[in-house]
């Protein structure tokens, strides 16, 4: 049997009667037709589902009371952080959405010299607002009780600058130095660069290259923006990860 999980931004302890956001009510009560006494699943990032039981329903709103807490451990042993150029519309939001299934920690979506969409403030913090939105859904659908951290846009060679100097850094080259057969271990986690719809300008490259990525070849064929991250996160997590 499926369990509805949702999400809530707030503390949550056993024994807490409550009322839900407006978005997680409409859900339960208005799309599946939960009634007083049926039960759900909320999640607020912190680690553990909270069972719960709807208590009140009303025509706007509904309350639920925390009857019990389990602890998740399903989160990846392998830290993966993923720079993902900017893209369009729905494919972000594909790119979002499956990376959080595939278990990366943290997303930080970064301008190219080729990046297609351009935002300024207020349309970036529109995006941001909206794009954590979907990695929000996307645990609730995948059973993780940890919320991906989703950086605001910024420029490839400020995220660059900023990863970790024992992460393991790793961008797509077909002529790149390793393969997947030989990639170390990497207890500092992993940051995998993809480039935008254009895919990465020479001066991209020597950012990335001057902050110690490497190149990683993942087969001889060349994968649009939307594929490559995706593709790429699930032959690490396969070869370092827990997917192996």
């Amino acid at each position: 049997m499926r369990v509805t999980r949702c999400h809530v931004d707030h503390p949550l302890a056993v024994g807490q009667t409550l009322p839900l956001p407006e978005e997680a009510a409409n859900h339960l009560v208005r799309v599946l037709r939960l009634r007083e006494g049926d039960g759900c699943v909320l999640f607020n990032g912190d680690g553990h589902d909270y069972h719960a039981t709807l208590v009140v329903v009303g025509k706007r709103d509904a309350q639920v009371r925390i009857e019990a807490a389990s602890a998740l451990d399903n989160e990846s042993s392998l830290h993966i952080t993923l720079l993902q150029g900017i893209a369009r519309g729905e494919k972000m939001d594909l790119i979002l959405q499956k990376a959080t299934e595939l278990g990366v920690a943290a997303i930080v979506p970064v301008n190219a010299e080729r990046t297609e969409v351009k935002l300024d403030a207020a349309r970036a913090e529109k995006r941001l607002a909206h794009w954590t939105s979907v990695v929000v859904s996307a645990c609730g659908q995948s059973g993780r009780a940890r919320v991906p951290k989703v950086a605001a846009p910024q420029s490839l060679l400020d995220a660059a600058r900023q990863v970790p100097a024992a992460a393991l850094k790793l961008t797509l080259d077909p002529l790149g130095e390793h393969r997947l057969s030989t990639l170390p271990p990497a207890p500092g986690g992993v940051v995998i660069a993809i480039g935008p719809e254009g895919g990465w300008s020479p001066r991209d490259r020597q950012a990335l290259a001057e902050a110690g990525f490497q190149g990683l070849q993942l087969g001889p064929r060349i994968l649009r923006t939307e594929t490559a991250g995706l593709a790429a996160i699930a032959a690490v997590q396969a070869r370092l990860g827990d997917l192996g």
